[in-house]
């Protein structure tokens, strides 16, 4: 089974950075959702969470492309690792170092005993996520990132060396069934955020890719598959997956569709393709990383805002996630101009 891009697939997929703008606004309402008690946007904050399910899915498929291209070249693993640690180490240390020099201000704690309690080894080897940790606060986004380092130095190797399609797509599918049920069946050693737990976005993800790398669909049919998977996937989240084990699995799938849907759609003209291709969307999704990164920060820094906003009941709560919002936006935004796209001119060396 020959792996290629398909024909009418483009290297470039811009809608794509739209759907990751939509997950990092999500993430960051999420943070907000107790400012939004008694407004019409509450209920939909509270499942400001699943953002992070659509991270997983949009980095599962765009990752999975990447190496499913490059796995005959040569150089495959310096390539691969260097753009990747370009990609991810910077703000990832940047962050880091801020939070526990200014360890008072973000941590609560004198710099001394933030440091001598931290687990660096746990941060450096992204293990974070794997033991009863309590992660400060503003660095607690780092979870999500060390389930995706994790995967990606096993899915990289294996991606290389196991030629058949059917057995990585056997692999996927392991991981996609025993995801929910390791959190149905939730051992005391495993955690909220152990990686094991939280396969099911990445995995499809993924999958997804491997898919349209091998199986010669038209364009249309991709289309209505995803779809299909979105329907299904959101209305299983609705109702006979919530509050179940199976409720990340649900919206795995509904996310996974919507993925496909975007990429099998690139290009169309219809308000919807437009919205995700450029205008605000796409622009939270070029600093997505940063702002990700960045927003619990920014919200702990500014914390003598909400202070101020307190007396003033709801119109307060607004004032203050508008300047949530604004701050976390700025900063992001300078990190990516003055930081990141920078950096990332370097990938031309991988």
């Amino acid at each position: 089974m020959p792996i290629q891009r398909p024909t009418w697939l483009p290297s470039y997929i811009p809608e794509l950075q739209g759907l990751r703008g939509l997950a990092v606004l999500s993430v960051v309402i999420f943070h907000c959702h107790l400012r939004l008690v008694g407004t019409w946007i509450h209920y939909a904050s509270l499942w400001g969470w699943a953002g992070v399910n659509l991270f997983f899915v949009l980095s599962g498929f765009l990752i999975t492309s990447i190496l499913l291209e490059a796995r005959d070249k040569p150089r495959y693993f310096r390539n691969f690792y260097g753009r990747r640690a370009l990609r991810i180490w910077p703000v990832y240390v940047l962050v880091l170092v801020t939070c526990y020099s200014l360890a008072p201000w973000f941590l609560g704690e004198s710099v001394a005993v933030a440091i001598k309690s931290a687990p660096w080894l746990a941060y450096i080897f992204f293990v974070q996520n794997l033991f009863h940790l309590t992660l400060p606060g503003a660095i607690t986004p780092t979870w999500s990132l060390a389930i995706e380092e994790q995967y990606y130095v096993l899915w990289a190797p294996l991606v290389r060396w196991v030629r058949q399609p059917l057995l990585l797509v056997a692999m996927l599918a392991l991981a996609l069934a025993g995801s929910p049920l390791l959190r149905h069946v939730h051992p005391p050693w495993i955690t909220p955020t152990y990686t094991l737990g939280h396969l099911d976005g990445i995995a499809l993800g993924s999958l997804l890719a491997l898919g349209l790398y091998t199986l010669a669909l038209r364009r249309r049919i991709w289309l209505g598959i995803g779809l299909g998977a979105m329907i299904a996937g959101f209305w299983a989240t609705a109702t006979i997956a919530g509050g179940t084990a199976f409720l990340d699995s649900a919206l795995a799938v509904g996310f996974a569709g919507a993925v496909l849907a975007a990429i099998a759609s690139t290009g169309a003209r219809n308000p919807l393709s437009a919205l995700l291709r450029r205008g605000p969307l796409a622009f939270y999704g070029r600093i997505s990383y940063g702002l990700y990164m960045t927003h619990i920060m920014v919200m702990i820094y500014f914390g003598w805002f909400d202070a101020l906003m307190d007396p003033y009941g709801t119109a307060g709560n607004l004032a203050v996630v508008a300047f949530r919002l604004a701050t976390a936006t700025a900063v992001a935004a300078a990190l990516w101009y003055g930081f990141e796209s920078r950096i990332l001119k370097l990938k031309r060396y991988f």
